[in-house]
C-alpha cells in the first residue's frame, strides 16, 4: 500500500460541502506523543485503506480538557469543552471516533451538557463494527499462534463499560488471546489516570505500572495489547522495568489490525 497517508480536514470538507462519515478525534497522545503517533497513523491507515471518509480538525483541534478536569481544575475544563464544541457544532459533526478512551469519555459523557451532543466512538467499537458491516477484512497469517493479553483503560472499561469490542478484535487475528487475574471489570489502573500521567508518583512499595505489567507478564505473553495511549506508555515502561522488551511488544489493537493486513 502507498504509505502517502490521507488525512483531510474538516474545513477542506466543508469547502467541497460535503460531510465525512466520521471525525476522527486525534486527542493530544495521538497528536504530539512520538509513540502515540504510530497508533494514529495505524487507524489512518485502515481508514485508508477500506475508504472510510473520514476527516480530522487538524490545527482547529484542542485538549478535550480531561486532565484539567481531573486533577480540579474545572474552570480550564470548561474553557477548552466549550472552544471545542463551538468548533465541533460549526461544522455539524454527528459522529467521533477516539483512539483515546480520555477524549472518548469526556466528549460522551461530559460535553453534552455544555452543549456538544455526538455519537462518539473508541476506536474498537468503529472497527469491529466495520468488520460486521464487511468492510473490513482481518487477516490472520500476521499473529497466528502468538499469545496476547489486553489490558483494559480504566475510561473504557470500568468507566463505560467497553469490554468485548477490543477482545472481539483481538480474537479476529486467530491469535490464544490470554486474560490477566484482574481483567474487565477487575482490572488494575495502569497509573495514568487521573491526570497521574503528567506528575511523579507518590511514594510507596511499587509504581502501579510496574505492578500491572507484573499482571501482564504472569500470562507469559509475546503481546500485550492496549487500547489507549497512556497505558502503552505505562505498560511500555513497564516491559522495559522488567527487562523484556526484546521478547514482549506492546501494541495498540489498531497496531495489531494494520500490521495484520500489511498495512
Amino acid at each position: 500500500m502507498n504509505d502517502i497517508l490521507k488525512v483531510p480536514t474538516m474545513a477542506e470538507f466543508m469547502a467541497e460541502g460535503k460531510q465525512p462519515e466520521i471525525l476522527f478525534w486525534v486527542g493530544s497522545a495521538g497528536s504530539f506523543d512520538d509513540r502515540a503517533k504510530k497508533i494514529t497513523k495505524s487507524f489512518v491507515k485502515i481508514l485508508n485503506a477500506i475508504d472510510v471518509k473520514f476527516a480530522v480538525l487538524g490545527t482547529e483541534e484542542s485538549c478535550t480538557g480531561d486532565a484539567a478536569k481531573r486533577s480540579g481544575n474545572e474552570f480550564l475544563f470548561q474553557m477548552q469543552a466549550v472552544t471545542n464544541i463551538e468548533i465541533l457544532n460549526a461544522y455539524e459533526v454527528k459522529r467521533i471516533v477516539t483512539a483515546c478512551p480520555h477524549s472518548y469519555n469526556t466528549l460522551k459523557n461530559e460535553y453534552p451538557s455544555l452543549g456538544g451532543k455526538y455519537e462518539v466512538y473508541h476506536h474498537t467499537e468503529y472497527l469491529k463494527g466495520l468488520i460486521e458491516e464487511g468492510r473490513l477484512k482481518v487477516q490472520q497469517e500476521a499473529f497466528k499462534g502468538k499469545r496476547i493479553t489486553f489490558h483494559d483503560p480504566c475510561y473504557l472499561g470500568r468507566a463505560n463499560e467497553v469490554y468485548e469490542a477490543p477482545r472481539d478484535l483481538i480474537a479476529s487475528l486467530g491469535v490464544d488471546l490470554i486474560e490477566m487475574k484482574r481483567h474487565k471489570r477487575t482490572a488494575l489502573c495502569c497509573g495514568a489516570g487521573g491526570a497521574q500521567m503528567f506528575k511523579e508518583p507518590e511514594q510507596g512499595n511499587m509504581d502501579i505500572n510496574i505492578l500491572r505489567t507484573e499482571d501482564a507478564l504472569k500470562t507469559d505473553p509475546n503481546i500485550i495489547a492496549t487500547g489507549c495511549p497512556y497505558c502503552n506508555t505505562m505498560m511500555t515502561d513497564g516491559v522495559k522495568f522488567k527487562e523484556k522488551e526484546d521478547s514482549i511488544q506492546v501494541l495498540d489493537i489498531a497496531e495489531l489490525i494494520a500490521a495484520s493486513n500489511k498495512w
